[in-house]
């Protein structure tokens, strides 16, 4: 199973280098160093949330709410950045954060402790806080003139060759993939993805393990409000309209199984790069934006049949394993 995984993984990065390749042929301007760092940069924040949403679909979960909580929380920094312009950036950043966390905190209570159906309750809380960006803002707008120099120049900001927005997301995959490879936490979600009633059984608190994952998914979306108002110098109502498709789009090409249990690091960075790839291509070839959500349900659907031959097989290996065992035993 480990080794079927990592062979699609060097599968995708392989399609995903030779796409770059076929595109750079069409257009060479797209293989420069100035697009290819934009393409990294684009790719950061996709990149940030694809990877804590895949822990939670990992639990066999989902957070529909993701990007109606970016907007929200990037509306928020925005405010706060252009009422109190002498407030130091970290603490701006640190805000955004938190109100992310606080979002994520009632999505992980609703789903761990009164145990409602995940799409249900971040279906409702996507809506909820799409509403709160119109509400606290008045629908206005918060312009580059409103804001604050420094809070919009330290995403964009180079260090080394690459933007900052890119070393934070770089960041970012080497703790999430710590967390998964050697905290108790991130084994416990696994555990819980592939047989929830047997995990309590051994003494996992999934109330506990579920309130976290889905904390970490929403203050990973409060970090990414801030990102995305900054990187684009304007925080509007339909911040990151849609956005969360993207997302789950990101990890299911990534082969993150939604059936829960089945899901890595490098799987949801792929899936992201793959997105970002198409996506900065489109315009370089000249294509009508409006077909980039077709081929993206196209790619999608595509994953998915992936994924279900591939867990097919995996059965029909099993499965004769299991029936040449018993009939030994029986024997």
């Amino acid at each position: 199973m480990k080794l079927r995984i990592e062979k699609r993984e060097w599968v995708l990065a392989l399609v995903t280098l030779l796409l770059v390749g076929l595109v750079g042929l069409r257009a060479p301007v797209f293989l420069s160093p100035a697009s290819l760092g934009n393409l990294l940069t684009d790719a950061a924040v996709l990149v940030m949330l694809a990877l804590t949403q895949m822990l939670v679909i990992v639990t066999r979960g989902i957070d529909l709410s993701v990007a109606s909580n970016l907007a929200l929380s990037g509306m928020m920094a925005a405010l706060l950045a252009a009422a109190h312009p002498e407030l130091p950036l970290l603490v701006i950043v640190l805000a955004a954060t938190l109100i992310g966390l606080v979002q994520g905190l009632l999505n992980g209570w609703l789903i761990g402790y009164l145990e409602l159906p995940p799409i249900v309750v971040t279906l409702g809380t996507m809506s909820v806080f799409r509403g709160l960006v119109f509400v606290l803002s008045g629908g206005a707008w918060v312009s580059s003139r409103q804001l604050p120099a420094h809070f919009v120049d330290f995403p964009l900001a180079s260090l080394l060759g690459l933007t900052h927005l890119v070393w934070i997301a770089v960041a970012v995959v080497a703790g999430m993939a710590y967390v998964v490879r050697f905290t108790r936490f991130g084994r416990d979600l696994y555990a819980i993805g592939n047989a929830p009633h047997s995990a309590r059984y051994i003494g996992i608190d999934a109330r506990m393990r579920l309130l976290g994952v889905y904390a970490l998914s929403g203050a990973m979306a409060g970090l990414a409000g801030y990102l995305w108002v900054a990187r684009y110098a304007v925080a509007y109502t339909e911040i990151a309209y849609g956005y969360e498709f993207t997302v789950i789009a990101a990890c299911v090409i990534g082969g993150v199984s939604i059936a829960g249990g089945a899901g890595s690091v490098l799987a949801a960075v792929l899936g992201a790069l793959f997105l970002s790839v198409v996506n900065n291509a489109l315009p370089v070839l000249k294509i009508s934006p409006f077909w980039q959500s077709a081929l993206t349900g196209v790619v999608i659907l595509a994953a998915v049949l992936i994924n279900a031959r591939s867990q097919r097989a995996a059965s029909r290996q099993i499965l004769p394993l299991y029936r040449t065992h018993a009939a030994r035993s029986q024997a």
